[in-house]
């Protein structure tokens, strides 16, 4: 019986059996509609054990292709092992082979390798022989029209010595090749040998074992099928005789019985599981669809009802409420060795009105449920506002609007009662409703509804609006609009959180009966939970627009314009707000350039907050003109101290993944040393539009460096190449790895060829970020430039006095011969000053350099020692010490910066007109 309880669907069932139908009466109809039911049935295998069979019959074959599938994958690994090997040892062989050293060290390799390769390949069943140079030109090769031609491949790792071997999908189907090197008797690597094989040249075995598993599946299914005939007539000795149309037509007839009483039904088993439940009792007890198997107490029915159906015991008329149902449940216990129970339900409910009242006060329920979970899901106040527009539209009202402070909408505290608002929501059951629209300003006179429930701070209800005279004063052409249209009545509740008043949310109806007072405590609900939502998006509003606006301060705002290079940079804060990425350029002496970009790993003001801490630090660091290696050590110590500072205030919040990386470029020799302290490497693009990643030397992060030494690497960059230096947001995403990541990156730049700094960030970030990034995205583009020879002139000084004025002399002609004729006295008198100190205080070599830089003029003195100079005022009594006084003077800027050999004490000249000034006052000051 549960197997037949089981079997037509509900809908099927509802569908036979009306609430004002009486019993079924055979019929024309009833015949036509169970033929109907019986036309599947044709289609399908008639028995239990025929189905059997066919499930048998499946599982044999999908066995047998299991096995088929399974020799073919091992016959192809097989078929690409011995590939590689068969390549392998044909390379070897013939580079080992007498006289193929010398061959490829001759004056024409081709000729003389090109035959014996063409011998081995015929030989030894391979695809192809080709030798190569070290350099990947072929030397060999099947089709003479490749001869010459490069091969991109990598053979690195043969020129080291170890054996190198590819598969790879060629027109012939997948193949492997083979990669060894030639070396001379100095063990030097004179050239390449590389062999092919294609796999489908290896003999297969597959086809010889088909034979037996074939026989197999065969035995298994005659196996499958008398096992289907001893299942065929077992069940006819249990059915006694009955067959498919008999059990069929027996199942109709109960069926019909069982589905068109008015009462509800039920049959347990012993252990009290749902065998059968007819249409009523699935009503009546709101089951779920698969139901039966189940036992009572996990059908959701209250424990009571559960307890009497599990029991077993005789029930007459027992009175239970399931949902908003009286039911009367009459049990009798089944006599057998099967036990069970067979249960009756009435539907005994007679105080309709007290359920619609149940009705009501559990839709309320269910409505204040509902805004506890869709409510407030993000910390945006207008999406919070819509959100509670569309929870109250159409379960509570048909309209509903939303309007908040201004204040309130851009993060700050609210001013008042009297404050101005705007509408930032509005739903309802139709869109052409003559309320006000989204974005309209509202001030409400004094005897609004709306402005009195902001005054009080209470609910105000108006049942009928068309008498509501304080209500249509507001603006009586847009009420006439809005009673015409047919709204009614509505109730008015200020937005009130934690004492403050943040807005107002009116509900409106058309449709549904007018409000009523028992309307006002759900509607108050409504919004004390919106406003809660809304004041914690407002302070987190308020807190980001600070953050925000910390960091905009802390970042570059426009970036210096420089004659050694060309930038371009974005920046694209992330999904989740703040974070800690930057990057800055810091123009250096001598026409040099500092690149750096950082990253702080998180978001928040904390974040932002060590961001500038890093970026202030950097600048100050730069200004000694440390290199790249010293200045991130100097960044780690910084680091580190922070973090100790905040442990020993009780701050639980640490710098963590701090990472920097730091590039000095040289416009008069090209040359750029950079850093890195565990941030991603440069990416380079060459002149040419080849994109590359130099190997720089990484250190671990900043502030958990423990004093291990930073490495640098020294590029040499061409005129017009581009180094991008960008954060791992760029690179790296959810379900991307950072390999996948830079090689879209080379992608993105090898189809910017040509293009400027800024239009290379353009494109590199339409390529790389499809969608908003989940973290911080900084990209830092760059365009070389080199000084021309001309604008550069050195001498080298020799350890004499005397020099100076040969100094002077060739100084002056220079700047004459660049039109600077009238810089010429303020140049020597620099010159003078620290040639002479050079000479006096340092050690050799000597040398001096001039850079005419756009309107600068650099002056840089180079010696073998490190002492630094100091900038002191002389006393009118002292005979010397006036020197780097009047050199600070008569300079835009002076310094020194250090080198591995010494120093180097520069002054830079402004060109300008009036860079110079008139040094009469000031060499007289001091007489």
């Amino acid at each position: 019986m549960g197997r037949l309880g089981r079997y037509v669907p509900a809908s099927r069932r509802r569908d036979r059996v009306s609430s004002e139908a009486g019993p079924p009466v055979a019929g024309p109809k009833t015949r036509h509609r169970s033929a109907g039911r019986r036309v599947p049935s044709l289609r399908l295998p008639r028995s239990v054990a025929s189905q059997v069979f066919l499930l048998q019959l499946g599982v044999v074959l999908l066995l047998i292709a299991t096995a088929v599938l399974v020799l073919v994958i091992q016959d192809r690994n097989r078929a690409i092992h011995e590939a590689g090997d068969r390549s392998l040892v044909a390379a070897e062989s013939f580079a080992n082979a007498p006289g193929t050293a010398e061959a490829m060290e001759s004056d024409d390799p081709t000729a003389a390798l090109q035959p014996h390769a063409e011998v081995v390949r015929k030989k030894t069943g391979v695809d192809y022989v080709v030798a190569l140079s070290p350099y990947g030109f072929r030397w060999t090769h099947p089709d003479p029209d490749q001869i010459g031609k490069h091969v991109s491949t990598s053979y690195g790792q043969a020129l080291e010595g170890e054996p190198h071997q590819t598969t790879f999908d060629s027109s012939l189907g997948k193949a492997v090749d083979s990669t060894v090197a030639v070396f001379d008797e100095k063990g030097n690597a004179v050239g390449l040998v590389t062999v092919g094989v294609t796999v489908d040249k290896v003999t297969s075995v597959v086809q010889d074992q088909l034979p037996v598993i074939f026989a197999a599946g065969g035995v298994a299914l005659l196996l499958a099928a008398g096992g289907s005939a001893l299942v065929s007539g077992r069940l006819r000795r249990q059915t006694r005789g009955l067959g498919p149309v008999e059990m069929t037509r027996m199942y109709e007839h109960h069926d019909a019985v069982l589905h068109a009483v008015r009462e509800g039904v039920i049959i347990l088993d012993g252990d009290g599981r749902l065998l059968l439940v007819n249409d009523e009792a699935r009503r009546l007890l709101a089951l779920p669809p698969e139901a039966e198997g189940r036992p009572v107490t996990e059908l959701g029915l209250s424990p009571a009802l559960a307890e009497l159906l599990g029991s077993g015991r005789a029930a007459t008329d027992e009175v239970f409420l399931a949902g908003d149902t009286l039911l009367a449940v009459s049990v009798r216990p089944v006599v057998g060795p099967q036990g069970g129970s067979v249960a009756t339900l009435r539907d005994t409910t007679e105080l309709r009105a007290l359920a619609g009242r149940a009705d009501v006060a559990g839709g309320r329920l269910q409505l204040l449920y509902e805004a506890s979970t869709r409510i407030g899901t993000t910390l945006d106040m207008e999406r919070t506002a819509e959100e509670l527009t569309e929870v109250a539209v159409p379960r509570f009202a048909d309209f509903a609007t939303v309007e908040l402070a201004e204040s309130v909408l851009q993060g700050g505290e609210p001013t008042g009662g009297s404050m101005e608002l705007r509408r930032v929501a509005t739903e309802g059951i139709r869109d052409d409703v003559p309320l006000y629209p989204v974005g309209r300003r509202m001030n409400y006179a004094p005897g609004n509804p709306v402005a009195i429930g902001m005054a009080t701070g209470r609910p105000v209800l108006v049942a009928d609006l068309a008498l509501a005279d304080g209500w249509r004063v507001q603006n009586p052409e847009r009420a006439r609009k809005v009673i015409e249209f047919g709204i009614h009545s509505m109730i008015s509740v200020p937005l009130r959180a934690r004492g403050q008043l943040l807005g107002v949310v009116e509900f409106w109806r058309s449709e549904q009966a007018p409000f009523e007072p028992d309307d006002l405590s759900p509607a108050e609900e409504l919004a004390a939970r919106a406003a809660v939502c809304i004041d914690n998006a407002r302070r987190y509003t308020r807190e980001h627009t600070t953050a925000v606006t910390l960091q905009r301060s802390l970042l570059p705002g426009a970036l210096p314009e420089l004659s050694a290079l060309e930038v371009g940079h974005r920046y694209l804060p992330a999904q989740a707000g703040v974070g800690g990425d930057w990057y800055d350029v810091i123009p250096l002496p001598g026409a040099r350039v500092a690149l750096v970009v950082g990253d702080v790993v998180g978001h928040g003001l904390h974040a932002a907050a060590t961001m500038g801490r890093l970026r202030t630090a950097v600048h100050n660091f730069a200004a000694l003109d440390l290199p790249p290696d010293e200045l991130l050590a100097h960044l780690d110590e910084l680091i580190t101290r922070i973090d100790q500072d905040a442990a020993a205030e009780g701050e639980t919040e640490s710098v963590t993944g701090a990472t920097c990386l730091y590039a000095v470029y040289d416009p008069v020799s090209g040359r750029c040393v950079l850093a890195r302290a565990g941030h991603p490497g440069p990416a380079l693009v060459s002149p040419d539009g080849s994109v590359t990643f130099p190997d720089i030397p990484v250190a671990p992060p900043l502030g958990v460096g423990g004093g291990l030494p930073v490495e640098t690497a020294v590029l040499r960059l061409a005129a017009d190449s581009r180094l991008v230096l960008y954060t791992d947001g760029l690179v790296e995403a959810r379900g991307r790895d950072i390999d996948t990541g830079l090689g879209m990156l080379s992608e993105a730049l090898a189809r910017t060829d040509g293009a400027t700094p800024d239009d290379t960030c353009r494109a590199v970030l339409d390529a790389m970020l499809r969608t908003r990034s989940s973290d911080d995205v900084a990209l830092l583009v760059a365009r070389t430039r080199l000084l021309d020879p001309e604008q550069v002139e050195e001498w080298d000084v020799p350890d004499d006095p005397a020099a100076v004025s040969r100094i002077r002399a060739e100084a002056t002609r220079r700047l004459e011969s660049w039109g600077l004729g009238e810089a010429a006295f303020t140049t020597e008198l620099i010159l003078s000053e620290l040639v002479t100190n050079a000479i006096r205080y340092g050690a050799s070599p000597i040398s001096v350099r001039l850079l005419r830089d756009g309107d600068s003029l650099i002056c840089e003195v180079a010696d073998g020692t490190s002492t630094s100079p100091h900038l002191r005022r002389a006393a009118f009594t002292d005979e010397g010490g006036r020197g780097l006084f009047l050199v600070a003077q008569m300079s835009r800027r002076w310094g020194t910066r250090y080198t591995d050999r010494g120093k180097i004490i520069w002054a830079e000249q402004a060109l300008d007109a009036g860079g110079a000034g008139d040094l009469s006052g000031l060499l007289m000051a001091d007489l």
